[in-house]
């Protein structure tokens, strides 16, 4: 038995719980296991056994959970699992990775009246997985392979495209989708050799997936689960297993037994079961390279049972897409939520300046941009990604809005306090005698010197104070006027020189609040810029991601026509040229697609700016679309 490190449960599961309930031939989707599946914000590796019944499913699925009990192994001829099981374990060698296990119900039980069940039950074992294990007695033989004709029925249960005629495409669609396959062959007493050599258990398989030759429908029948699983599963594994013991009082109660009752073939081959999946299943992923996480596969799995139930048959894209909206719209939400938070942590209110708050906005956007293009997939019409950019400029203005108001309300108390002084020898006519407007200057610019030097007053400093000194023009002109001490052409002069400075205060404020709408600006063209920036990156790693999947189906698809060839079947190999061509157009127009979708996609970001953003975004929406074909150049 493999040992585990101990490490803090992620996912608290002493025991397997029913995901999808298989009652009275009609299954459904049990809301506690879903609760704790969609609980599973973590990527998550997703490993489901089928077989038929009374096959040792269980146990194998007990040891990868590092358990000898757990998933319910039945000592009986009945079948013991029905539905799906799920088990959630923190994974023993990928951290931050959650492994699924699925158990799920024998096929071929004679006691179900309805065998429609077992093909959904199958399809939906792979669907969900990210490595499909196929359990099965004795050896790969004819027998073996005609218990596999639920494989050949997946064209028929399941579609890609939404299309009215998708039903029957073409294997190529299915391997984008489809995980990888192990079989498992259990109490195998065979000697792994071929014409005399030994061989693994890998060439076992593959050798027993060679097609048989003839035209007739029996051979026919034959090739067709070979042929579906060589066509839909490029990626194949086999294990052989020797009886865990020749004690049969011990074989009906696995869940007991010690180690040191097992044979040790067994239990090295069981090992290397276990090391094989631990170390080869990868994360849940879609086609795309879009990351599955717990939260996603639970709806996901919705979907398609709901479908099922509906009597339709899953289609993959529109469960990806309806997927896409969910998680765009949640995507939006903690971008944006993370975005007031990082500002509400970065701002000290009031800044200084404008360009100090718009300096830390610059940086929590683009880490709220970068966090939405994590989570969000399948943003086309980049509906989502304008939805963001509208609230980002709309909670920068509240920050700008409340940075002002704090800045504001600072001010007008700190100046009360400076000025009091002022005010009270005003209130006591300590300026209304000769000499009095000079007194009044000198203790004005003593308040407004007191003033400049309080620190962290913000950018409404000069308006707060230029106010504050528009309300005292009155009591000003009065003291003015009312200075025996001065000769009228000296009043005259002192009144000019008044208008002169509030005419040059008010000039100054003029030209801060054109600094200030300039920065608003240039704030938006780097908001433009970031956004044009990072979405250029994803879209991208998306195209070289969807390269990366059509070029290994093109090896596949290469590979097999070389089988074929080689066992002597020209005629499907001719066939299969076809496939072949038509994926080595796709190849090439996804390598020049960039050439073409990338101005539709500078023209919508372009004309969202203009229309989202609000205030100074409609005046700066022609120099953000020229700026958009700057950066895509």
């Amino acid at each position: 038995m493999i040992h585990y490190k101990t490490m803090a449960s992620t996912v608290p599961m002493e025991a397997p719980i029913c995901l999808v309930e298989n009652r009275n031939d009609k299954l459904m989707v049990n809301q506690q296991a879903l609760d704790i599946l969609t609980s599973i914000s973590t990527p998550v590796v997703v490993v489901a056994i089928v077989g038929l019944y009374r096959t040792g499913k269980s146990y194998l699925m007990n040891r990868l959970a590092g358990k000898n009990s757990g998933f319910s192994l039945g000592a009986t001829i009945q079948s013991h699992t029905k539905g799906i099981w799920m088990w959630c374990i923190d994974h023993p060698s990928k951290p931050d990775h959650v492994l699924v296990l699925l158990d799920t119900e024998g096929l071929g039980d004679v006691e179900k009246g309805d065998s429609k069940n077992d093909s959904w039950i199958f399809a939906l074992a792979i669907l969900l997985s990210s490595i499909f294990v196929y359990n099965s007695m004795g050896t790969i033989n004819h027998q073996a392979l005609e218990q596999m004709q639920y494989i050949t029925e997946l064209t028929k249960l399941i579609k890609i495209k939404s299309s009215p005629n998708a039903v029957g495409e073409d294997s190529a669609e299915f391997v984008g989708f489809f995980p990888d396959f192990v079989w498992t062959v259990r109490d195998f007493t065979l000697e792994l050799e071929l014409d005399g050599c030994p061989i693994t258990p890998d060439e076992y398989l593959e050798n027993a997936l060679k097609l048989s030759k003839g035209k007739n429908s029996r051979v026919e029948r034959a090739n067709l689960p070979r042929q579906c699983i060589r066509n839909f599963f490029p990626k194949r594994k086999c294990f052989t297993f020797d009886r865990p013991t020749n004690d049969k009082s011990v074989l009906a109660h696995l869940e007991d037994v010690e180690e040191s009752q097992l044979e040790p073939s067994f239990k090295h081959q069981a090992d290397n079961f276990c090391s094989y999946i631990f170390s080869n299943a990868k994360p849940k992923s879609i086609n795309g390279g879009i990351m599955i996480n717990g939260n996603r596969l639970g709806k996901l799995l919705e979907t398609y049972v709901k479908t099922i139930c509906t009597g339709d048959i899953p289609c993959l894209e529109n469960a990806v897409l309806a997927l896409a909206q969910i998680e765009n719209s949640a995507a939006v939400q903690k971008a944006s939520n993370y975005y007031v938070e990082q500002m509400n942590l970065k701002v000290d209110f009031p800044t200084e300046t404008l360009q100090d708050l718009l300096n830390i906005h610059a940086d929590c956007e683009k880490e709220a941009i970068s966090m939405f293009m994590k989570l969000s997939f399948k943003d086309e019409t980049c509906q989502y990604q304008q939805e963001l950019m509208q609230i980002l400029e709309t909670k920068k203005n509240d920050f700008i809005q409340r940075n002002e108001e704090e800045s504001t309300k600072y001010c007008q108390t700190k100046l009360e306090d400076v000025s009091q002084t002022l005010m009270k020898a005003i209130s006591q006519g300590t300026f209304s005698v000769p000499g009095g407007y000079k007194l009044y200057k000198e203790e004005r610019e003593k308040m407004i010197n007191n003033y400049h030097q309080l620190p962290r007053k913000g950018l409404k400093a000069e308006d707060v104070l230029q106010m504050y000194l528009q309300s005292l023009a009155v009591t000003e002109a009065s003291i003015l006027q009312t200075d025996q001490a001065l000769a009228d052409q000296e009043r005259a002069l002192e009144a000019e020189q008044v208008k002169r400075e509030a005419a040059e205060k008010e000039k100054k404020l003029l030209e801060q609040e054109q600094m200030e709408l300039q920065q608003k600006m240039e704030a938006q063209q780097r908001s433009y810029e970031e956004n044009i920036n990072q979405l250029k990156q994803k879209m991208e790693e998306d195209r070289s991601q969807i390269l990366k999947e059509q070029q290994m189906i093109l090896d596949h698809k290469l590979k097999e026509q070389k089988k074929l060839m080689e066992e002597g079947f020209h005629l499907k190999a001719e066939k299969m040229q076809k496939e072949i061509n038509e994926l080595q157009t796709k190849i090439k127009e996804e390598e020049h697609k960039k050439d073409s979708w990338w101005p539709i996609i500078l023209e919508t970001i372009g004309t969202g700016a203009m229309f989202l953003l609000p205030g100074v975004g409609k005046l700066a929406g022609l120099g953000l679309k020229a700026l958009g074909k700057k950066l895509s150049k």
